[in-house]
């Protein structure tokens, strides 16, 4: 037997693009409920930025807290893409081959697959840009100030397809995470495979769903702004 029969090396890296993956769909998923906080109003939005800010904790705003916390993800984005690229065809015959797989067999799970591998291949410009943005300007983190940047900076159409990729990645990245590390096996395992497939796409419709309540909100927002208010943002 080879040395490399015997290597943990690929179930080590397997396992890093899990953990990778399990942690960006969890802060995926607070994130948009974080952003759904403009649906109460601007002063909602406004103390949610406080707290990220930690002002409740040190009594004033520390907006460098939220750059570390874009750096902490963009080491975690970078990291899963690279793991996850091994996976991905690298030539037009493995695209071929796999295609007429995906085709011959027509089950729902490989184009589930393919779905993210287009989502994941999107993010990595779309992602990279909103991030970098968090992480330069911290403190222009609120709700005028984030809706001036949709509107006046243009940047309402990415977040657009942003959150379409970014909800469809993590929702169907949860879902083959259970599958892959068994955590509903059972007697019972085709129903639960089917419950986890409905959960899937129920969470993808609702946080779709408040994505764009939420978007359409700053929208409206930033149609109506003043600079009265843009000053007053400003810190």
């Amino acid at each position: 037997m080879s040395k490399l029969h015997h290597s943990r090396i690929p179930a080590y890296l397997d396992f890093m693009q899990s953990l990778t993956g399990l942690l960006l769909a969890l802060f995926i998923v607070g994130h948009i409920v974080f952003e759904a906080s403009i649906l109460f109003g601007p002063d909602a939005m406004e103390r949610m930025t406080l707290f990220f800010e930690g002002y409740y904790v040190f009594g004033e705003r520390h907006p460098i807290i939220v750059t570390f916390l874009a750096l902490f993800i963009s080491i975690l984005f970078v990291v899963h893409a690279a793991l996850a690229v091994r996976k991905i065809p690298s030539t037009w015959l493995q695209y071929r081959t796999f295609r007429n797989h995906m085709k011959r067999f027509g089950h729902e799970d490989t184009y589930l697959w393919m779905v993210q591998v287009v989502t994941g291949f999107a993010m990595f410009f779309l992602g990279s840009v909103h991030i970098y943005m968090m992480m330069v300007n911290p403190e222009k983190i609120g709700p005028y100030l984030s809706a001036q940047r949709v509107v006046e900076g243009w940047m309402w159409p990415l977040y657009l397809v942003l959150l379409f990729c970014v909800v469809l990645h993590a929702f169907i990245g949860l879902y083959r995470l259970a599958l892959k590390w068994g955590w509903f096996e059972g007697k019972d395992y085709r129903r639960n495979r089917k419950i986890m497939k409905r959960i899937m796409k129920t969470g993808i419709f609702l946080y779709i769903l408040i994505g764009l309540a939420s978007l359409g909100t700053y929208v409206s927002i930033g149609l109506n702004l003043d600079d009265t208010r843009i000053e007053k943002a400003e810190r």
